[in-house]
């Protein structure tokens, strides 16, 4: 049995795409089944450390989103024949995909705002119908969540029988509760945090990420609590990352928000394990990865009543409206002056994270692929 993994759009291993994939690699369960990657030329070591056994195929030596679309419309078919393969797994299956395929086709589905948001550009028009069409073809289709689910029913047509429900999972021995000592900064080269800070991870894109809310309710509960907090914004530049430093340059508290830009994932647990609290504003996730590392961590969490937040998080979290401010800084100001509050919301996250695991994903995921080919 040969099974290609495209790893396209999956942007080298550095974002939480990345991290799926890479953790499916390290623990895909022995089967006998061969497993082969497939994408950019540049990327050919950026899975290696994680499958060093692994054959990687170079493909579409073209760079650039509408020349790989073109390659999985037109040369994947032959592709995939060529290389004798039994199955195909897309892991940025809302980003990327074939319309027809030689063989059987599973793709794993993380996101759905795209096919609701505002196109960025012109070729979007076009390529969001397209894209779920390609969605409803597929043989098999693994969600990440029951949140993602119900969006490719409803918002792309998807048979529910084709949809698989497999939860990511948490890298434990990575993000875990650290000894918090009495040190006023954390240093992680080359950054240095001043504590105490309130922590928010996410590409700084907006509006979906509503880090404009988070600054203004950031400056709410700086006024009402005097407290030195400081906030952190891990995450590199996105579409209209300019609006949200421009709302951090207008506020009050300016001196005390911090943008990382791209902050290396090796590098999260510490960063995590720093915080005081970790806030997730967004307006959507299909996921909420952020929210189970800082709860795996030891950190609590508060974050929005939206998308698939609540399923995820459950009842580890503190909610807020994620269009109200004030309501983003009531849930700051609990956590950061309620103990009770603050210990048990540990306490829960501590008990949620646990039960999601990387093992238990690779797993569910190897078994969904080897029953669609013997399908």
């Amino acid at each position: 049995m040969k099974i290609g993994i495209d790893t396209f759009a999956c942007e080298g291993g550095k974002t939480a795409i990345g991290v799926y994939v890479t953790q499916l690699l390290r623990r895909i369960p022995p089967s006998g089944a061969l497993f082969e990657l497939f994408g950019w030329d540049f990327e050919r070591f950026a899975y290696s450390e994680a499958a060093p056994d692994l054959e990687f195929v170079p493909r579409c030596r073209i760079t650039g989103k509408t020349a790989n679309i073109l390659w999985h419309l037109l040369k994947y078919p032959q592709f995939a024949r060529d290389r004798g393969y039994d199955a195909c797994f897309f892991p940025s299956a809302h980003r990327r995909l074939p319309y027809t395929s030689p063989c059987p086709v599973i793709g794993a589905v993380h996101d759905m705002g795209w096919i609701t948001k505002k196109a960025d550009e012109p070729l979007d028009i076009l390529r969001r119908p397209a894209l779920a069409a390609s969605l409803r073809r597929l043989d098999r289709i693994i969600a990440v969540s029951n949140w993602i689910k119900q969006e490719l029913v409803a918002l792309a047509g998807v048979k529910e029988s084709l949809i698989e429900v497999v939860p990511n999972g948490i890298d434990h021995t990575a993000f875990y509760p650290r000894p918090r000592n009495e040190e006023s900064v954390v240093l992680i080269q080359p950054f240095s945090f001043r504590r105490p800070y309130v922590l928010c991870i996410s590409r700084i894109e907006h509006p979906v990420k509503n880090h404009v809310r988070l600054i203004q309710a950031f400056s709410i509960f700086k006024e009402q609590t005097k407290y030195p907090h400081r906030l952190v914004l891990a995450g590199a530049d996105d579409y209209q990352a300019e609006k949200v430093k421009e709302s951090a340059q207008m506020s009050p508290y300016k001196n005390d928000i911090f943008f990382t830009g791209h902050f290396p994932i090796k590098n999260l647990p510490e960063l995590y394990a720093g915080a005081d609290i970790v806030v997730v504003p967004s307006l959507y996730e299909g996921f909420g990865m952020g929210a189970l590392e800082a709860m795996a961590s030891g950190v609590p969490v508060a974050c929005s009543r939206a998308a698939s937040l609540p399923e995820t998080a459950d009842t580890a979290a503190l909610y807020f409206d994620p269009y109200n401010p004030e309501d983003i800084a009531a849930r700051m100001i609990t956590l950061s002056t309620n103990r009770d509050v603050y210990r048990e919301c540990r306490r829960l996250g501590l008990e949620r994270a646990a039960a999601f695991s990387w093992d238990a994903c690779a797993k569910q995921t190897l078994a969904i692929i080897q029953e669609t080919i013997g399908k």
